[in-house]
């Protein structure tokens, strides 16, 4: 018997990289798996490993931007899967590289869109039947810049803090009827962002730390981020809910300091010094 049988379980960004990991973990803790993203091949790729190792997967390309898409995949995995337990939104932009008056003013704004307002579709979309059901869980993944100043990737940080703050607003707003909602940082994971980072002429120039993290041999395996979320899944942190967990943690002693984590308010987003 496995943890997450008889659930279904929505990853965005699923084609590749932490997304690909966090939707075949769910599968192996026995989730059915819906996968998004815009490249259908990508998304494809992963039901078929899911698939092939016996589980049940569907992959349905969408852009996140767009609401109406959104509700239309929404309503397609509740007719194809069957309910929603588990949302997560793992999709993610950083492209604009460097100080304000430097980077691409659409670029910027397009990580803050995809980002932000992909996240609020999917939630919008997804959340009136959990609401109906009384039931769910929606995991948020925030980043590099949620809680420290980031000049070179401002609008990427920009975006997670809103992240932070939207999921405890989320969270906030679904606890009285029974839902929760998370944050989730998987640390510096090598992925086709991160990738981007280094090997751009802008990347190089504006985020050298990257690389140097890397070298020092910094590299957050996705595996730790999927094993979080599957926690979650299962309800294991849910005295957490509306805070933050991270990829590198120590699930057994977080786990341990819970009661201790929420009456100290930590792992928030709150002003400091004041």
């Amino acid at each position: 018997m496995n943890r997450l049988d008889g659930t279904v379980s929505v990853v965005t960004g699923g084609g590749r990289g932490i997304g690909r990991q966090i939707a075949l973990t769910q599968a192996e803790e026995g989730a059915a798996v819906a996968v998004l993203a815009r490249s259908a091949a990508e998304i494809e790729e992963t039901a078929a490993q899911i698939t092939a190792s016996g589980g049940r997967a569907l992959a349905v390309p969408v852009d996140l931007v767009q609401l109406g898409a959104v509700e239309e995949a929404m309503a397609r995995i509740e007719a194809e899967l069957g309910p929603i337990q588990t949302l997560v939104n793992n999709h993610g932009a950083f492209r604009a590289f460097g100080p304000i008056w430097e980077v691409d003013p659409e670029v910027w704004w397009q990580d803050v869109e995809i980002n932000l307002r992909g996240t609020f579709h999917a939630c919008r979309a997804a959340l009136p039947a959990m609401r109906a059901r009384g039931a769910g869980r929606v995991v948020n993944m925030v980043g590099g810049g949620t809680g420290n100043s980031f000049p070179a990737g401002s609008g990427y940080a920009s975006s997670k803090a809103a992240i932070m703050r939207f999921t405890e607003c989320l969270n906030d707003t679904l606890t009285p009827e029974g839902l929760r909602a998370f944050a989730v940082d998987p640390g510096l994971v090598r992925t086709a962002m991160t990738e981007l980072q280094l090997d751009t002429p802008e990347g190089q120039a504006h985020l050298p730390g990257i690389r140097e993290m890397f070298d020092s041999g910094e590299d957050v395996p996705p595996t730790l981020a999927a094993a979080v979320i599957a926690d979650i899944a299962a309800g294991r942190f849910d005295p957490l809910h509306g805070r933050l967990l991270r990829g590198a943690d120590d699930r057994d002693a977080v786990e341990a300091e819970m009661t201790e984590i929420a009456e100290d308010d930590r792992r928030a987003l709150r002003f400091s010094g004041l």
